[in-house]
């Protein structure tokens, strides 16, 4: 399952860091301090990815699992 979540958590993390970062850039207010929050909102995505990842991981294989 581990080898899973690694492939879906490289998509996720993906995704939730570029969230992450538009959230940073699309807020007026955190403008003049975005060089220095655009790093942290991207970590902060792709550590909020490895649970979700983990979660899907686990769908995935009770799917198939199923199927089988």
């Amino acid at each position: 399952m581990l080898k899973i979540a690694i492939l879906v958590w490289l998509i996720l993390g993906t995704t939730f860091a570029g969230a992450a970062i538009l959230f940073v850039l699309a807020m007026p207010s955190l403008a003049g301090q975005d060089m220095r929050l655009i790093p942290i909102a991207a970590a902060i995505g792709a550590v909020a990815a490895i649970p979700a990842a983990y979660v899907v991981a686990k769908r995935i294989l009770a799917v198939t699992a199923k199927q089988a």
